[in-house]
């Protein structure tokens, strides 16, 4: 930042001094013609700013065209200078009056959140924090990136999120949330792993690309691993095998307000599959409510064969391949592993 300060003013400093300089030679070098020096100072002033009024003096001897030329080139140039340097200047002194705002907005923040990466993910992420007035502050490194984020109004900090300083600098350590959703696992483990050490009560949402690599990031210290490519396959086959409860649950997701309600209550909505051989298999709605000890509960029965149980009654039997639709809360990943998933595939994790 020393450096990027520096430059315009010693620019500045340069094209005011080249300037005078020539302005000051020509002005002695009009007066060694014979010329008076408010005469030669005249001829300079309008020589150098272009404004051509026409000469005091005759310009009619080869001592004087050639100063007059000289004047021209050199005068012009030193002005073309100068005012870049002072548009230069002036550019940095406003860009760096912004920044020093932000930083003092970002220095006020508390029990916000810090979002790593303003990449797609990002981007979409930031779009839905803004939407719910969360305070919130973006980590990129890219200098593009870190522009956009700030042309589309939020507080962006160009930096290196595995950096500590970085992060701090973000206000880790008042922070109540971090998401890291760079497309590179093992920045994100090493993010994870940074922020975790300098916040322990931080709630980290990290990004995985590979499904091998969660196990890293929860080692890591990161509370929930997001996995996209993971979730994007299992919403097209929501689509393909349980059209109907998915366009339930992508009508609530179009109804914002519904949508916020149940974030404030702590819930969502989601559809899993009753996979061969898992617990849920011929269990029935009640059993299942009991076994999830409030973790969710069963709103839809999607069978294999196409029927649809909307609200069914506590003694409704899941089958093998059912979509079950769920409204619950967040952290319910394990009892969901535990009920739904095939009891080889457990065995296997384990």
């Amino acid at each position: 930042m020393t450096g990027l300060l520096d430059s315009p003013v010693r620019n500045l400093i340069a094209g005011v001094a080249f300037t005078v300089i020539v302005m000051a030679l020509a002005i002695v070098a009009y007066m060694g013609q014979g010329w008076t020096f408010r005469d030669a100072l005249y001829m300079v002033v309008i020589t150098v700013y272009t404004v051509g009024y026409g000469e005091i003096q005759p310009v009619n001897t080869p001592a004087l065209y050639a100063i007059t030329v000289a004047l021209i080139v050199l005068g012009c140039t030193g002005i073309i200078f100068l005012t870049g340097a002072l548009v230069q200047f002036f550019t940095l002194n406003q860009a760096n009056k912004g920044l020093k705002r932000m930083n003092r907005q970002i220095d006020q923040l508390s029990e916000h959140v810090i979002v790593c990466g303003f990449g797609r993910l990002g981007q979409v992420l930031a779009r839905s924090l803004a939407a719910s007035s969360a305070g919130f502050v973006v980590l990129e490194e890219s200098e593009a990136a870190a522009a956009e984020a700030r042309l589309q109004g939020y507080l962006c900090i160009h930096g290196d999120a595995t950096s500590e300083s970085a992060l701090r600098a973000a206000g880790v350590t008042r922070a109540h949330a971090l998401a890291t959703v760079l497309s590179n696992d093992a920045l994100n483990v090493f993010i994870t792993l940074t922020a975790r050490a300098l916040n322990p009560e931080l709630s980290i949402v990290a990004r995985g690309e590979r499904a091998s690599t969660e196990s890293k990031l929860l080692q890591a210290g990161a509370d929930k691993v997001v996995l996209p490519t993971q979730i994007g396959a299992e919403r097209i086959a929501e689509l393909i095998l349980y059209q109907e409860s998915a366009r339930i649950i992508e009508g609530l997701e179009r109804s914002h307000g519904f949508q916020r309600a149940l974030r404030n209550f702590g819930m969502e909505l989601e559809v899993v599959t009753a996979a061969p051989q898992s617990a849920a298999v011929r269990m029935s709605v009640a059993a299942i409510e009991r076994q999830a000890k409030g973790a969710f509960f069963v709103v839809q029965i999607n069978r294999r064969d196409g029927d649809v149980f909307t609200n069914p009654p506590e003694t409704t039997l899941v089958g093998e391949g059912d979509g079950v639709v769920l409204l619950g809360r967040p952290n319910r990943a394990a009892v969901l592993a535990a009920l739904f998933e095939s009891r080889q595939r457990l065995g296997s994790r384990d």
